[in-house]
């Protein structure tokens, strides 16, 4: 499998089956209200579109080379 024309498109939605996968596994409240914002709607858009915004924020900052996947709680 090839990842080399991972859009963030895809990114979205791989993350999004995730999240999914998750939720099934622990009927987390948080995660389904979460899952309810990212939900894509009819016309394409997030049901929040902040999420979308929010999303590229961060597909930004790892594109630049500032992201990473260590846990560091504030």
């Amino acid at each position: 499998m090839s990842t080399d024309n991972l859009t963030p498109d895809l990114a979205y939605l791989a993350m999004y089956e995730f999240l999914v996968d998750l939720y099934q596994r622990t009927k987390s409240d948080e995660l389904g209200s979460l899952l309810g914002s990212m939900s894509y709607l009819g016309d394409g858009e997030t049901a929040d579109p902040a999420v979308w915004k929010d999303w590229m924020r961060c597909v930004t900052k790892v594109l630049s080379g500032k992201g990473d996947a260590q846990l560091k709680l504030r």
